[in-house]
């Protein structure tokens, strides 16, 4: 069975001998080992966790027997399409304030793997995703890269209006802020308390940030974000969870697992229609 209390160490692999080269760039920049070619995640004890190079594709994977599967950013993936009809996206799309201006721009703070930029661009808002972590940024960057030469319109289409951003949003804030509407908020759930398993995404974001997590940075990237004077500020929180930083929202967008705490500053710039 998968061992979660292993050090929480990464390594590069290389899928086969024409990706080495590629993955021996990648763990020179990200400062990781480089394993050799052929290594198997599920016979590996050198590391907790592989990112994994294949062509264009980079893909994470928890190491050890039982662990799940590897977690990649597929914008065209069948979860991704139908999410287009489901009802979550309409609650997002409430929250940041879509539809009350004719281009919305997002500033996506905590960008993870970029499912909520990503739906956010698919309603037509223009998304700045903003990244700190060195190996969740080369996943977004392998899957916008993916997307936009994958030859399906309506993916190409969408991810035009996304750019990545690697680094705090609080230390590009002064690049990015003066055309934003919406700072957008998805810091990491607090932990459970009930025995049943993470999802697979979360348990690898696990792996790679718990040393680094300081329970306070969402508190503190609250606080930052109300002080940019952007129009709106939201924050998605688990349903049943406290407001960040105790400070109460305008209002809550509800749905039955999760909420959006809306911020509201000031309204945003009205639609202009044609006459």
């Amino acid at each position: 069975m998968h061992d979660s209390s292993r050090q929480p160490e990464l390594a590069l692999l290389a899928a086969a001998a024409a990706d080495y080269a590629d993955a021996a760039e990648l763990a020179r920049r990200l400062g990781l080992p480089l394993l050799a070619t052929g290594v198997e995640p599920a016979e590996c004890d050198a590391a907790a966790a592989l990112l994994i190079v294949e062509g264009p594709a980079r893909r994470l994977q928890l190491t050890g027997r039982g662990a799940p599967g590897p977690v990649r950013v597929d914008f065209g993936s069948a979860g991704m399409r139908h999410r287009r009809h489901s009802g979550a996206r309409e609650l997002l799309s409430k929250a940041v304030g879509h539809g009350k201006k004719t281009v919305l721009r997002v500033l996506d703070a905590t960008a993870g793997l970029g499912t909520d930029a990503f739906v956010l661009a698919d309603l037509g808002c223009e998304v700045a995703l903003c990244e700190r972590e060195p190996v969740i940024v080369e996943l977004l960057r392998s899957g916008l890269a993916v997307a936009a030469g994958s030859g399906d319109p309506w993916l190409t289409a969408v991810v035009q209006r996304m750019r990545l951003f690697p680094g705090d949003a609080r230390e590009m804030g002064q690049t990015l802020i003066p055309d934003v509407d919406t700072i957008y908020l998805d810091p990491m759930f607090p932990a459970r308390r009930k025995s049943a398993a993470v999802k697979k995404e979360m348990a690898l974001f696990q792996t790679l940030l718990e040393r680094s997590i300081d329970p306070a940075d969402a508190d503190a990237l609250l606080l930052w974000a109300l002080q940019q004077g952007t129009p709106r500020v939201v924050v998605k929180r688990p349903a049943k969870a406290a407001s960040l930083a105790g400070r109460e929202p305008s209002h809550c967008i509800r749905g039955k697992s999760v909420r959006y705490d809306v911020y509201v500053n000031r309204k945003l710039e009205s639609v202009c229609l044609a006459k």
